[in-house]
């Protein structure tokens, strides 16, 4: 799945050196292996939504372009409410005429050529672009917002996606925390041990590199060239260069919104990039085990609350 769509503008990471000494970092048991796979779901109130691991891809990165851009939860239920009705959150080459992709938009009618289109930030931004130039569509139904940037021949359709887009961009936007999990084995082990130049390694690299290209400027630590050797606590996969710490700095209901955003961006992909562990908010999901748990800091832990229970700063790692 392509993701490096000219439209997302990548931030430089502002790495910040966590001072705190002690710092709690969840140390999962070895004897977690075996390859992620498995399916998602999200629980919103009543509305239960279950997908597929390529559809919590797609569903989360149309939600995170929508943080990225500074966009209302509403704009990613509009999204996701179209893309369930027009491809089942699948990013297919085919569909009626021309129609392609994600959103099923059409080379013909001016929304990009066949290869743009089947890039999903490519088509995701296409979508967010005519949709922000409807007025009011914040206050419209989901269904007559859609239609005004469809224009299809099924109007009415979009509403059977409305409950379903809504669940699923509450938890994918942060709004909901804790509800969107995946049920995955643990991950493989790998001989990946060398670090790149930003002391991270190969897996843990590709989600840095992630999270700026689908979320922009952030500020991340966590890791340095050469690796760190203290600030944690003991076998801490910081310490392997297999972690990165995504800050978001002060601890505000808005800033706990985008936090959430990214942990759940993390489980989703969590089977594609081989993410083991996701902390937030004094919550944890770990690959192999079920949903999100309570958070408990080890005793032996001493430093500011907020950080010891990652309140302020998500936590990733990947398996060795």
């Amino acid at each position: 799945m392509k993701r490096n769509g000219a439209a997302i503008v990548v931030g430089l990471a502002a790495v910040a050196t966590v001072a705190a000494v002690g710092i709690a970092v969840f140390h999962v048991a070895d004897e977690l292996v075996g390859g992620p796979d498995g399916d998602c779901e999200v629980t919103v109130g009543e509305q239960k939504v279950e997908v597929s691991g390529e559809q919590a891809e797609n569903a989360a990165l149309i939600s995170a372009i929508a943080v990225q851009r500074g966009l209302p939860a509403r704009a990613a239920s509009i999204a996701l409410a179209t893309a369930y009705q027009e491809s089942k959150l699948v990013n297919i080459d085919y569909g009626d005429r021309d129609s392609i992709g994600l959103f099923q938009q059409r080379p013909s009618q001016g929304w990009g050529t066949q290869e743009q289109i089947l890039d999903p930030v490519y088509s995701t931004n296409a979508f967010y672009d005519a949709l922000v130039q409807v007025d009011g569509y914040e206050d419209m139904e989901i269904t007559v917002a859609a239609q005004t940037v469809q224009r299809s021949a099924y109007p009415d359709a979009y509403a059977d996606h409305e409950a379903d887009g809504r669940a699923l961009a509450s938890a994918l936007t942060g709004h909901s925390p804790a509800t969107f999990t995946c049920d995955l084995d643990g991950g493989a082990p790998s001989a990946d041990e060398e670090l790149t130049p930003s002391g991270l390694t190969a897996r843990a690299e590709a989600v840095r590199i992630e999270l700026l290209d689908t979320f922009g400027r952030l500020s991340l630590g966590g890791y340095e060239p050469g690796g760190v050797s203290s600030g944690h606590m003991e076998g801490s996969a910081h310490y392997d260069g297999r972690a990165v710490d995504v800050f978001v700095r002060p601890v505000s209901d808005a800033n706990n919104a985008k936090g959430w955003a990214m942990a759940h961006w993390a489980v989703a992909n969590a089977a594609r990039l081989d993410i083991r562990t996701v902390i937030f908010d004094d919550r944890i999901w770990t690959a192999g085990r079920e949903g999100w748990r309570d958070y408990d800091v080890p005793s032996s832990s001493s430093g500011d609350q907020a950080i010891l229970e990652h309140r302020d700063h998500v936590h990733i790692d990947v398996f060795r």
